[in-house]
Parts: C-alpha cells; structure tokens; sequence
C-alpha cells in the first residue's frame, strides 16, 4: 500500500543543511496497522507529511496503492490525497466557527460529485463511528479533549480513505481519552481494513499496533 524507496530530505539555508530524512526504504502492506516511533527530531513527522503528500521529498520515489505519486502535479496529486488519504493531528485542526458536523462535511467539499445530503448523510455516519452522534450540532470549543480527537478522526474516515496517517493522535490525551482513541483506530483497522500509520512517542499505545519501526537521526533503525 505504501513503498518509499530511498527517501532523502534535506533542508537548506544559506549556512546550514539539515538531514531530516537519510536514505529511507520501507514498505507497508495494505491493511497494516504500523507505529513510527524515535526521539523527537528524527524525522517521525517528515516521514509523514511525505506519506500524506503533504511535503515533497528532496530525493527517492513514493509509490501509494501501486502508483508512483512523485510525478503527479498539483491538482491530481490533491485529487489523489483528498479520496486516498485521512490525516489525524496531534492538536485536532478543528474550526471553532463551524460545529462538529460541519467540520466532519469539510473534505466532501473538496470531492466532485457529492451533494449536500450526500456530505450530511456521511458525516453523521461518520460520527456515529466514533460515538459523537449526540455532539453533532455542538462545536469543538465545548468538547472535551478526546472528543474533539474523536471529531478529528470523523473527519478523516469521512472520504473512506484507504489509508489514514495520525500525527500523535493520543498526545494530549489522558490514558482514559487515549484508550479511546486508539481503540477506535483499532477497530477501523480491523473492521474497514484500512491501512494506518501512527507516529508516537507513547510505548503502550505502539505496542497495540502489528508493528513498530523505530527511526534515529533521519535513519531507520529497526
């Protein structure tokens, strides 16, 4: 499902480079559910922002669900990203204006050819998932921490992406809102078969996963 094949990336100033990813070659199969962990500063979140097409890589290829993403441009590499891909971040990227389903509907709006209804119908769904059924018309500055993460995570399996890649999504959580949370990405992974990768510092929630890879100074180490 996901193949990175000798993945560099390097930041550059004036005075100063920075080898954020080293040489990285890693393969996750579809229906997997993988823990990146390593020190803070080894390139975890790199890694994934350029799983996520999020940033380009300074060398190497990536190859998502069979195709080789590096050569698309912008608009089909959105277009890919928006139906293939569900991000889960650390700090929710909620908007406060907007209430909890309005903020599950947003990436249908990027979709061509779903309707009004169409959004409604499959974000209540979606919150039905992740039990914020009766939240719905709430907004994110009324919930609590895990349940804005429970929002968050509505969000992303809204598209049914095949693939869902969370940024520390147990971070600000305590254990119990943790536990939550990552039983329910469980449950999505083995019920809807959908491939996840999750970076974390947290050793208890890795060891919930089917693997873990552990990363050092850009560099895989495991």
């Amino acid at each position: 499902m996901i193949q990175l094949s000798n993945i560099e990336k390097v930041y550059r100033t004036k005075t100063i480079e920075t080898i954020a990813l080293n040489k990285v070659n890693l393969g996750i199969n579809k229906g997997e559910f993988v823990a990146i962990m390593g020190p803070s500063g080894c390139g975890k979140s790199t890694l994934l922002n350029i799983m996520g097409l999020l940033d380009s890589p300074t060398a190497g290829t990536i190859s998502l669900d069979g195709q080789a993403v590096t050569s698309f441009g912008d608009k089909k590499l959105a277009n890919f990203r928006n139906k293939k891909l569900g991000f889960i971040f650390q700090s929710y990227h909620l908007i406060n204006d907007l209430s909890v389903l309005d903020n599950v509907e947003l990436p249908l709006l990027y979709r061509d050819g779903v309707s009004g209804s169409e959004r409604r119908k499959r974000a209540m769904e979606a919150l039905e998932k992740v039990g914020l059924s009766a939240r719905m018309k709430h907004y994110p500055n009324q919930l609590s921490g895990g349940q804005r993460q429970r929002v968050a995570i509505a969000r992303a399996i809204i598209g049914d992406p095949e693939i869902i890649l969370a940024d520390e999504p147990t971070g600000n959580l305590d254990s119990v809102m943790g536990e939550e949370v990552i039983n329910i990405l469980l449950n999505l992974n083995k019920t809807d078969g959908t491939t996840i990768v999750m970076v974390t510092h947290d050793e208890h929630m890795a060891n919930k996963t089917q693997r873990i890879i552990r990363f050092f100074d850009g560099q895989q180490v495991n």
